[in-house]
């Protein structure tokens, strides 16, 4: 719905990979409604392979400002797309990061990982700031709190704790700042009095808030 009210008949980029474009176009029709634009919506395809880019001037011959690498993290599609185009479509395309990186500088950015992948680690490993999906504590947090019928990982977010978690997964020798972003309103670390906020915090993550500002 975020695409649908920015539109308001302007022109801008949509950046997505293949499938997910694919996914929006064919079996969404609500974002039909982006062709309706003049000159309609422009759709810039993200491979997982290659790296964009990233150009702040309108010089087109300048050199790209940042380069910008589209990293797998899993294989959960929208529920709403079919099992006949979720045969054709690549898992790995399903959810990416962003690894930004300008110079020495390097930036990852992942707010949902499934789990079912392991490519952001030699990211969370090599970058000065990491945002990560700190979503939820618990695998069964929807369940026990009487929200959904399905687990964490079920809907594509890897709880925090509990065997083979964020917590355990994360590489332990790192050089930059882990912040834990997307996190739902069920999460107990949002206490700051919780057993479970100074776990996170003893682990070495901080807890991203409002209006957070980070300078490289």
């Amino acid at each position: 719905m975020g695409l649908l009210h920015l539109r308001e008949f302007q022109t801008f980029f949509v950046f997505a990979t293949q499938a997910v474009q694919r996914a929006l176009q064919k079996e969404n029709r609500m974002f039909r409604v982006l062709d309706r634009a003049t000159p309609p919506v422009k759709w810039i395809t993200l491979s997982t392979t290659t790296r964009l880019g990233c150009h702040l001037s309108e010089n087109p011959g300048d050199e790209p400002a940042f380069l910008c690498s589209s990293v797998p993290l899993g294989e959960s599609f929208a529920d709403y797309v079919s099992d006949e185009i979720l045969r054709t479509l690549p898992p790995e395309e399903a959810v990416v990061g962003f690894g930004i990186q300008q110079g020495k500088k390097r930036f990852f950015f992942a707010p949902s990982l499934s789990g079912k992948s392991r490519s952001w680690i030699p990211w969370a490993e090599d970058s000065d700031i990491v945002l990560i999906d700190g979503t939820f504590w618990s695998d069964d947090e929807l369940i026990h709190t009487g929200r959904s019928k399905k687990t964490a990982r079920e809907i594509g977010h890897l709880p925090l704790s509990g065997p083979d978690g964020l917590l355990e997964q994360y590489p332990k020798h790192t050089k930059g700042r882990k912040i834990l972003i997307h996190i739902n309103n069920t999460n107990p670390i949002l206490d700051e009095d919780s057993a479970e906020h100074r776990a996170v915090l003893d682990a070495g993550f901080e807890i991203a808030y409002d209006g957070m500002e980070f300078e490289l």
